[in-house]
């Protein structure tokens, strides 16, 4: 396996855990989640050296996407906050006392 290839595949596992997130696909995500793993350590088992622009590319590319996924993540956990906050009562939440978060 090539460096290419493994970056190849952790964005393709970074697409699949998108897709995941999108759709609350569980399975899925813990799927994607581990593939993209075993892609990251086959690439950091091949090691440093000279990176093409080919290969800077698809790192961007890759480190973009995983941003997509941090977004997707912080926005889910921001919701599951607000529907405890609402459960239990707790208008002001965890931004302040008898003022509301989102007033």
């Amino acid at each position: 396996m090539t460096r290419r290839d493994a970056l190849v595949r952790v964005i393709d596992a970074l697409h699949a855990e998108i897709s995941a997130l999108k759709t609350n696909d569980v399975a899925g995500l813990e799927r994607a989640t581990s593939g993209k793993l075993k892609a990251i350590e086959s690439l950091q088992a091949l090691g440093d050296g000279p990176a093409t622009p080919e290969l800077r590319g698809l790192a961007e590319e890759a480190d973009r996407l995983n941003d997509t996924c941090r977004i997707y993540v912080n926005l889910m956990a921001a919701n599951v906050r607000r529907r405890l906050q609402v459960l239990s009562g707790d208008s002001a939440g965890a931004y302040g006392r008898g003022k509301l978060a989102y007033a």
